[in-house]
């Protein structure tokens, strides 16, 4: 597999290292999606480099919990970045912040070890959320098509790499919004910035599949704000090692409520993370509150997909899942809702 320094939407094949081909950066995000279904010779999202055993190892080391605190001065958030925007949802350029850490100067250093690695994907060092995967869009397409109801729920956005499910959970009047990635950088330099540039711009549409192929960035420049965005006082940003957030949560001297929802996108690609997973959604969800996963049916190269975790699931008797979206282009994509057993 080559390694691409731009961002891309993945397309799959059948084939672990499927080609060179590349996609436009961010900046083309309208037309991204179309480019996606196009084009077969984009790499699998976490396929592994030819002279790699493709085999998932696990984590020797896992990443302690951490909170994001927003500055006061929000504005210093965007500097150095360059906004972009679609159907209404405004996004950092993630080539350029590529870019800016390329030298290794940022405490994880993500980035120069993906390209020494040849791969978007480095267990327990680095989990892809400096990518946007396409099932987030497949996602966002539902909340579209269903007129999801968002207002006065509390969410998460679990592996939440650019926040853009959450960002659309937000402007549907959220009552909380918190944001969970296991890189602090992807949160730093990525997540909070795009949160930020979606409560001080206008624009509150994320539109459709069909308005992302044909809208235009807008020209429009950034706003200074001159306090605190309300809407940015609803959101809590963390990062860390899945479990150890829920402990930070559920120990946090401030005050937590568990979760309506929580929406989460191609998390579920190795099966050494279902068991970490499975708790924290056990752990962090309302009794009445339900979880909206999208997922491809497999994951080559890693071994993860929808009907391994669904059978995981199953086994442990916690929860129960109901298939409310298939998307039969290329590799089948799922949609999955997630909820508690009656019983439990």
């Amino acid at each position: 597999m080559a390694f691409r320094f731009n961002f891309s939407i993945e397309n799959e094949s059948d084939e672990p290292d499927a080609g060179d081909k590349s996609e436009s950066q961010l900046g083309s995000l309208a037309g991204s999606r179309q480019a996606a279904d196009a084009e077969a010779a984009c790499s699998p999202r976490l396929a592994a480099p030819k002279h790699q055993d493709a085999t998932p190892k696990k984590q020797c080391c896992l990443k302690a919990a951490k909170e994001h605190d927003i500055p006061k001065d929000v504005n210093q958030v965007l500097e150095n970045k360059v906004v972009e925007a679609v159907s209404g949802l405004h996004y950092v350029n993630m080539s350029v912040v590529e870019m800016t850490l390329l030298d290794g100067s940022h405490g994880e250093d993500i980035v120069s070890k993906s390209v020494a690695s040849h791969s978007d994907l480095i267990p327990g060092v680095y989990e892809g959320g400096m990518k946007i995967w396409e099932c987030t869009f497949d996602l966002i397409d539902y909340f579209s098509e269903t007129e999801m109801q968002f207002t006065n729920k509390t969410v998460l956005d679990l592996g939440c790499g650019a926040g853009l499910l959450g960002i659309v959970a937000l402007r549907g009047k959220a009552k909380k919004v918190h944001f969970q990635d296991y890189n602090s950088t992807v949160i730093d330099e990525i997540t909070l910035p795009n949160t930020v540039a979606n409560c001080i711009l206008d624009g509150n549409e994320t539109g459709s599949r069909d308005d992302r192929k044909t809208s235009k960035p807008p020209s429009k420049r950034l706003k200074k704000a001159k306090c605190l965005p309300d809407l940015l006082t609803k959101c809590r940003f963390f990062s860390g090692e899945w479990s150890a957030v829920s402990q930070l949560l559920l120990s946090s001297s401030k005050p937590f409520s568990k979760y309506d929802l929580i929406l989460t996108s191609e998390t579920i690609y190795n099966p050494d993370y279902y068991s970490a997973l499975h708790d924290t959604l056990s752990q962090l969800l309302d009794k009445n509150g339900r979880v909206y996963l999208a997922s491809k049916a497999h994951y080559f190269g890693v071994g993860g997909g929808v009907y391994l975790f669904e059978k995981f699931i199953e086994e442990r008797n916690v929860f129960r899942t109901n298939t409310v979206k298939i998307i039969d282009e290329g590799l089948k994509r799922f949609i999955i809702e997630i909820a508690f057993n009656i019983s439990s």
